[in-house]
């Protein structure tokens, strides 16, 4: 045991404070290591919370599907189900079923497509055609006697998508504000069949495709003269660009029981023409193409008292746009 002078000595070496541990310094380190566990225990019982939600949302994300996104309302708009073209276009010669109309015309068309069911479509389609210059012989001053010719076609039909074809019945009103052969100092050309002011028209087409080769073909009877017309036709469209195309195609026409031909020639049934063409179809944007084209008209049978030329090339441009 420590005397009461070594005491006084140590007292006095620490400044009067005791240099071990009293009641109250033991108390204190108690109830610190307390509040340490405590922390500890609060601090591990958050991680294994943590470590349970991750492992449960891993697990839901490898076991579990994704929920699908909602599906776009439709819009009910009619014009989504609408499918329009719009187009403007100019020829050198209008030639129509192997027929020569007029000269330097320009054009302008809509068609719309409206779907019916799944199959059946309605079309409805209206084309306006005139004359810029037409140079008659012997025409006046300043083109004052010049050659005169404008119409308008007028047409609604149903078309039946049976997959491998389609198969169309049109109905098309042709009205000639300066008769069918055109006029010239406001008097027509011609006289009778080739005099009407208007023709009424009823026709069945049929379409369908061959590998690469689309095949179509009509059968129309004109309801105002009290004849018909047969045509058939192809054509191939050649990919060049993702933006150009090139597309031969050849038309076949037949008349039956003088359909517009000249009254009293020998041949009042037959072959009309055969049509050779090219187009280049280049697609401008999504919407908008532009088409130039050439073609050889060869007047046959039934055409080669009627047309001004026997058989000529002639060409024209459209722009197209859809919406």
């Amino acid at each position: 045991m420590l005397g009461n002078g070594t005491w006084s000595a140590l007292i006095h070496k620490y400044g009067g404070r005791s240099p071990g541990p009293t009641s109250i310094h033991i108390n204190k380190l108690y109830i610190d290591l307390i509040y340490m566990k405590s922390m500890t225990s609060v601090i591990t019982k958050s991680a294994l919370v943590l470590a349970a939600c991750a492992s449960m949302n891993a697990f839901a994300g490898t076991s579990g599907k994704a929920p699908a996104p909602a599906p776009e309302p439709e819009s009910g708009a009619l014009f989504d189900t609408i499918g329009a073209t719009l187009e403007v276009g100019y020829d050198t010669r209008y030639y129509f079923r192997g027929l020569w109309f007029a000269d330097n015309t320009v054009w302008t068309g809509v068609n719309v497509s409206i779907p019916l069911t799944e199959q059946l479509s309605l079309g409805l389609g209206a084309l306006y055609t005139t004359t810029v210059e037409t140079t008659a012989p012997g025409g006046g001053i300043n083109g004052a006697g010049d050659f005169d010719y404008s119409e308008l076609d007028l047409s609604a039909s149903l078309t039946y998508d049976a997959g491998f074809a389609k198969f169309g019945l049109v109905y098309t009103h042709y009205e000639f504000f300066d008769s069918f052969s055109g006029s010239n100092f406001g008097v027509p050309n011609a006289g009778g069949e080739l005099n009407v002011m208007g023709v009424e028209e009823v026709g069945l087409t049929v379409a369908s495709s061959v590998g690469p080769v689309n095949l179509y073909g009509g059968f129309y009877y004109d309801f105002t003269i009290g004849a018909s017309y047969a045509e058939v036709g192809a054509d191939a469209p050649i990919e060049i660009t993702s933006w150009l195309s090139l597309v031969p195609a050849v038309k076949l026409g037949y008349g039956f029981t003088n359909y517009y031909t000249i009254v009293g020639t020998s041949n009042q049934s037959g072959l009309t023409h055969v049509i050779p063409s090219l187009s280049a179809p280049i697609k401008l944007t999504k919407t908008a193409t532009l088409t130039p084209y050439i073609a050889y008209n060869m007047s046959l049978t039934t055409r080669h008292f009627n047309n001004t030329q026997d058989s000529e090339i002639f060409g024209g441009v459209k722009l197209g746009v859809t919406f």
